[in-house]
């Protein structure tokens, strides 16, 4: 495909995306999805590899076509499929429980089929081979105390004991790394309402490689819905996975570390200005919990 601006032309704006701006368009006779890479360019490829690399594995779209380098005016872009589908968020509004259950099970199963693809060590993805770049930090305690979070000297202490906490319950799990989604819940998730089967799995432009507890915490961070989650825990505890217990409380630990970055951006959308929310109650009750519901109620 020679060029961007004929598929602009009729380009739909779509949801969702924070690296990127997407697009629902018509290229080749098939409806398909445009993405943009105009803040961080060096993504497009990165996306590209893994599409490719779980295709087959997880309801991910075909690529079309890659520009893989640009600039501002004319940024890198990625041409996927459109797949089937309405959001899983819409669809859950109104879902009954027995519906609910099977698509918690069938989350169970895509967060196991994700833990279970390895890599040897935790970092974000560079290039089109997908070479991992070890974090920055040394540990959750150190990145939180570098992030802008204006607490108090007391609030201070209670999130050093919170992030110690976590550390602790995610200690035998430290050497295990696989691909972790990370922005994995219903918003980029596709089902068809008919047959209640999931479709796709979609913006993985914040992947990497790191904690097999991620995803699920990143799944129950706003959760309120035991029903699902029973369907997703019963899942992974029959996976040979070998998590260790209790799951809940390893994914919220394993999401801390992404809860605390959204929450110091608190002002700039209302899904960080949740976080920031959670993250005050968590340490008004000194839980990692905070004041969320049992999700082991069923």
């Amino acid at each position: 495909m020679g060029g961007v601006d004929g598929l602009q032309a009729s380009a739909v704006p779509l949801t969702g995306g924070y690296q990127g701006q997407t697009f629902a368009v018509t290229a080749g006779g098939e409806d398909a999805v445009l993405k943009l890479y105009v803040k961080d360019p060096d993504r497009a490829v990165v996306d590209a590899a893994l599409l490719q690399l779980v295709h087959g594995l997880l309801p991910v779209p075909r690529i079309l076509d890659l520009k893989r380098e640009g600039s501002w005016e004319d940024p890198p872009y990625l041409l996927m499929e459109r797949l089937p589908g309405v959001n899983l968020q819409v669809y859950l509004e109104t879902a009954g429980p027995d519906e609910r259950r099977k698509v918690g099970a069938q989350l169970g199963e895509l967060l196991a089929r994700l833990s279970g693809m390895p890599f040897l060590t935790a970092g974000m993805f560079r290039g089109g081979d997908l070479t991992v770049e070890p974090f920055g930090y040394a540990d959750l305690t150190d990145f939180a105390a570098g992030l802008d979070l204006e607490l108090r000297p007391a609030q201070r202490e209670v999130l050093s004991d919170l992030t110690l906490m976590a550390g602790d319950l995610l200690d035998d799990a430290a050497d295990r790394v696989c691909l972790v989604h990370s922005d994995f819940n219903p918003k980029n998730l596709l089902i068809d309402p008919d047959s209640v089967k999931i479709t796709g799995l979609i913006d993985w432009e914040f992947a990497h490689a790191g904690s097999p507890y991620a995803d699920l915490g990143n799944l129950f961070r706003f959760c309120t819905d035991p029903v699902l989650a029973g369907g997703v825990l019963s899942v992974l505890r029959w996976s040979e996975l070998g998590l260790g217990e209790p799951l809940v409380e390893r994914g919220r630990a394993a999401d801390l570390w992404a809860l605390l970055e959204l929450a110091s951006r608190s002002a700039s959308n209302e899904v960080a200005a949740a976080a920031g929310a959670l993250v005050a109650r968590m340490l008004d009750t000194r839980k990692l919990a905070g004041d969320r519901p049992d999700l082991e109620a069923i």
